[in-house]
């Protein structure tokens, strides 16, 4: 789905993605690498292929679109060096040619030199581009000059199926004063987001994109 924001054309993607053709650049936020390696290893019983899964994802996006920049608002890496993050060093392979910049998040807590080893530029707090301001949370009530996008919470909406039974889907919101982006991790949970008038939701279905 492509909308107009701050004057700007955005894609939506419904791999949970932002594209912003007039920079060539591919946003996802929340990746969470290395998140069910460390479930594993702490003995909880969590698919190996999730990761997997996750990357052919991205995979896709970036033959799709092409970018110059892939853009991690935030959470690329769950915790610590573990067979996840060893396995995404050596997928990041295949797609030299593209610039990776992460914008830490509270989860991001590897060394710089190991974003280094593999080609990641690191920004903080955030990464600028206007009119839009990427930052992994977005300071509440904000009036800022550039319209914060974020990640961190998950978003999610529940929609009313035709069997008046609750259907929860992750979403894309844009808010007054900030953007939210959906987790791209499909191992994440949802927060409900409410909007207010005048706000815009837009629910990430099994099949496209669609405005609420």
């Amino acid at each position: 789905m492509t909308i107009t924001s701050h004057g700007e054309e955005l894609i939506l993607d419904e791999e949970r993605a932002l594209y912003l053709p007039k920079y060539s650049l591919l946003a996802i936020s929340d990746l969470h690498l290395g998140k069910s390696a460390h479930f594993r290893k702490a003995g909880v019983q969590v698919p190996a292929t999730i990761a997997q899964s996750d990357l052919e994802r991205l995979s896709l996006l970036l033959q799709k679109y092409n970018p110059q920049t892939l853009l991690i608002n935030g959470d690329m890496f769950h915790h610590g060096l573990n067979s996840d993050i060893v396995e995404f060093t050596t997928w990041r392979k295949q797609f030299s040619k593209v610039k990776f910049l992460l914008v830490k998040g509270n989860h991001d807590r590897l060394e710089n030199t190991d974003y280094a080893k593999m080609n990641i530029d690191i920004h903080e707090p955030s990464y600028c581009l206007a009119p839009f301001c990427f930052i992994h949370d977005a300071p509440q009530n904000t009036r800022a000059e550039l319209y914060p996008i974020s990640g961190h919470i998950h978003p999610g909406v529940s929609i009313k199926g035709k069997a008046k039974q609750r259907l929860k889907f992750p979403c894309f919101y844009f808010g007054r004063d900030y953007a939210v982006l959906p987790a791209f991790s499909t191992f994440t949970g949802l927060y409900n987001i409410y909007p207010k008038t005048d706000e815009r939701i837009f629910a990430v279905t099994p099949n496209r994109v669609v405005e609420v």
